[in-house]
């Protein structure tokens, strides 16, 4: 099983949904704590919801589960944290929310994407969500295109 992630920003919408038709992407997890907002463009949910049913044939899931809390990613976006004490403050979240459980291995039956707005997968909470899930229920690859 794989799960891919991805990143909208700095991706203009042809590239973003090229890149999952490529991948044979059929459901994309969103992994946003504001899944909403208008400075998403074509990632806003609805908007999003429609282009991949459209575009892609594939599904629409919203997992704020594996989301991070508001206070800590503000104080990573306000660079009042770093990387480095970020990371392992988001990873400690996954195994107290108990994420893999909460999230639906069936999930995964399907080529599936978690989507958080971060260009790269290199410092995103995307990455740590799709590897602490592959570490928890062993035989996932995680894959970022």
């Amino acid at each position: 099983m794989e799960i891919y992630t991805i990143g909208f920003t700095q991706k203009a919408a042809e590239e973003f949904f090229g890149l999952l038709r490529g991948a044979g992407i059929q459901r994309l997890g969103d992994v946003r704590l504001n899944n909403v907002s208008q400075l998403a463009g074509f990632a806003k949910r609805d908007d999003l919801r429609y282009f991949l049913r459209d575009l892609c044939r594939a599904d629409y899931v919203h997992l704020p589960s594996l989301a991070p809390d508001e206070e800590r990613l503000k104080g990573y976006r306000d660079k009042k944290v770093t990387w480095a004490e970020y990371a392992p403050r988001q990873r400690a979240v996954l195994p107290e929310r108990r994420v893999e459980e909460v999230v639906d291995r069936s999930m995964l039956d399907v080529p599936t994407v978690l989507l958080c707005s971060e260009p790269t997968a290199v410092r995103c909470h995307r990455r740590l969500a799709a590897e602490y899930l592959a570490a928890a229920w062993g035989d996932v690859t995680v894959r970022h295109p």
